[in-house]
């Protein structure tokens, strides 16, 4: 990391995201204008024309190509290396600043010095809002999730707590950890605690970065005023069916990847504990369906006996959540 002369660096991780990057980058340029900011762009590996496109009509931006798919983490952590911004905002290709929201992130920042890691009110095109701010991970908690309790009980303490959908969304609060989505970073906090571990190919890489930051008595806050449109929210709500096809295949199973390597890193042997309580879960879906005569419920039980055989090759590609398998996942 350089030294400050930008007031803000942007950076973009694309992959084969074309026609929403496009749309991506306009909004950024329109915010960016009043201030002195650098604006890169991650690519990786993309295939559909995504470098060429940003080449071609943002000639402004600093693009970045690389040779793999290094992931979230790996891909932002290139651009962080060259960004000489006095903060770094890390925006997805399929998320968009709502007018002032880039303003308004700066100068939370500004006046907010123990902030080391700001986040937004991440909303759908439709404006329904997403889980923005979050508590950190436990097995317990993972399990309330996958169990559907916390979808259940929204607004109870304790059920809710992960997504902390019991608080008020309106009020600026300091929390564990806010989703990569957007989220607003200073430089200083980087160089205190590091960049984001590339062991996380993808999920789970800004949590660890949060945790080693408030571990280091470093704050993230969540500002529901900084408002971000985020469209990759509202596409996993439109994956509800229990037909299994392999890209979702694959997606679930680099879930369950992150999932042991951050237990293992953080948590020791705990990341055996969540690998059986997940499995557990999933053979009770099973018992539950598999005698019915129904389609959908046996469709069902077939879907949870997949999410097995996953984890069970998720615990041997990490070694059990000791070892990040070589890039690209």
């Amino acid at each position: 990391m350089a030294k400050s002369v930008f007031d803000v660096s942007i950076i973009i991780v694309s992959f084969n995201t074309q026609a929403i990057l496009r749309e991506c980058l306009e909004s950024v340029f329109r915010e960016a204008h009043p201030f002195r900011a650098e604006v890169f762009v991650v690519d990786n590996a993309s295939m559909d024309g995504s470098a060429e496109m940003v080449e071609r009509q943002f000639p402004a931006v600093r693009l970045i190509r690389s040779e793999v798919n290094l992931g979230f983490g790996g891909a932002n952590n290139l651009a962080l290396k060259q960004a000489r911004g006095r903060f770094f905002v890390l925006l997805n290709s399929d998320a968009f600043f709502a007018p002032g929201a880039l303003a308004l992130a700066l100068e939370h920042m500004e006046e907010t010095p123990d902030c080391a890691l700001g986040g937004c009110l991440l909303v759908g095109r439709d404006g329904s809002s997403q889980p923005s701010s979050r508590c950190f991970h436990t097995v317990i908690g993972d399990a309330i999730v996958l169990t559907g309790l916390a979808a259940k009980f929204p607004k109870s303490r304790i059920l809710g707590r992960f997504d902390r959908t019991w608080a008020d969304e309106s009020v600026p609060s300091k929390v564990d950890w806010v989703p990569g989505a957007f989220s607003i970073v200073r430089p200083e906090a980087l160089r205190q605690v590091g960049l984001f571990d590339p062991d996380f190919f993808l999920y789970y890489e800004e949590v660890d970065l949060c945790l080693r930051m408030k571990r280091a008595g470093l704050k993230v806050w969540y500002w529901p005023d900084v408002v971000v449109t985020h469209v990759g929210g509202e596409s996993s709500r439109q994956l509800k069916s229990m037909d299994y096809s392999s890209p979702a295949s694959q997606v679930v199973k680099w879930r369950m990847r992150s999932t042991l390597l951050y237990y293992r890193k953080h948590h020791g042997s705990k990341a055996l504990l969540a690998k059986w309580l997940e499995k557990t879960l999933y053979w009770f879906t099973i018992l539950r369906n598999r005698w019915s005569g129904e389609p959908w419920r046996q469709r069902r039980a077939n879907y949870n006996r997949s999410l097995i055989r996953l984890m069970d090759e998720a615990w041997k590609d990490t070694q059990g959540g000791r070892v990040s398998p070589a890039r690209p996942w």
